[in-house]
């Protein structure tokens, strides 16, 4: 394969993924909304189900704290399809088409581009972690990890989403559908236990979003329901999917 072609295909992949990381960097109140509201959760949310109730022999403001931290992924990432819509409309996007790269290149670079910004928002409530008793610092790399492959998933499926509606509206609709069931049926905010009925167990299983906070509490609580390779393969099963799927929705975009 050509040298020049390789390279010309990397530089579009960063230079995309440059572009966006600009834009998010300018958006200084989508920065401060995105860390408020999961702190908001884990403090207001946290301690007051907390002054009540604990989970095992954790506080329930430690046991919803790896569930928060996928809950941010999940609506950074998804939400960052928006940003398809909204150069559509601005007709940014048709600029961004005619470069002289792949529309691959271009995919990734975006994909790139919401991952940095998600784990950025991350890192963040990494910071504050020593707030939380349980929390084991050693597990945070392993965390991390689990998260980012996560984000690469969640992005894919939101840029997805965005090459296929033309109206802000539309987006918002369907991707509300979709997050806040995948949110409240992961396991988040309750333990996977034998307790639940049956028909919400099987949905809780069924749900991708369950294996990275099961993994991510592992990692952080020793707390985890499943093996860790089990929601290390199905998160990365998951993310290769929606990168196909989003990589072939995004190259048909018109």
């Amino acid at each position: 394969m050509d040298k020049g072609f390789i390279r010309r295909e990397l530089m579009g992949v960063y230079a995309v993924w440059w572009r966006e990381f600009k834009v998010f960097q300018r958006e200084k109140s989508r920065i401060v909304s995105s860390i408020v509201q999961p702190l908001m959760w884990l403090f207001l949310f946290g301690s007051g189900i907390g002054a009540s109730v604990t989970i095992g022999s954790f506080d329930y403001r430690d046991y919803i704290y790896p569930g928060i931290l996928s809950m941010l992924v999940l609506f950074g990432s998804v939400y960052f399809g928006l940003y398809i819509v909204w150069d559509r409309k601005l007709d940014v996007l048709k600029a961004i088409l005619v470069a002289p790269v792949s529309r691959i290149s271009i995919f990734l670079g975006k994909v790139l581009g919401g991952c940095t910004d998600v784990i950025l928002q991350i890192l963040v409530l990494f910071s504050l972690s020593f707030m939380f008793p349980a929390v084991n610092p050693w597990g945070i790399p392993l965390a991390l990890l689990l998260l980012l492959i996560t984000a690469i998933g969640m992005v894919s499926l939101g840029l997805a989403l965005g090459s296929l509606f033309e109206s802000l509206e539309g987006f918002q609709v369907v991707s509300a559908f979709l997050i806040f069931p995948l949110f409240f049926l992961s396991g988040a905010l309750f333990p996977i236990t034998e307790k639940l009925p049956l028909w919400l167990r099987g949905m809780v299983k069924l749900n991708p979003l369950t294996y990275t906070v099961d993994g991510v509490r592992g990692a952080l609580l020793q707390a985890n329901i499943f093996p860790l390779y089990v929601d290390f393969l199905i998160i990365i099963f998951f993310t290769v999917m929606m990168l196909f799927l989003g990589s072939f929705l995004f190259g048909r975009m018109k």
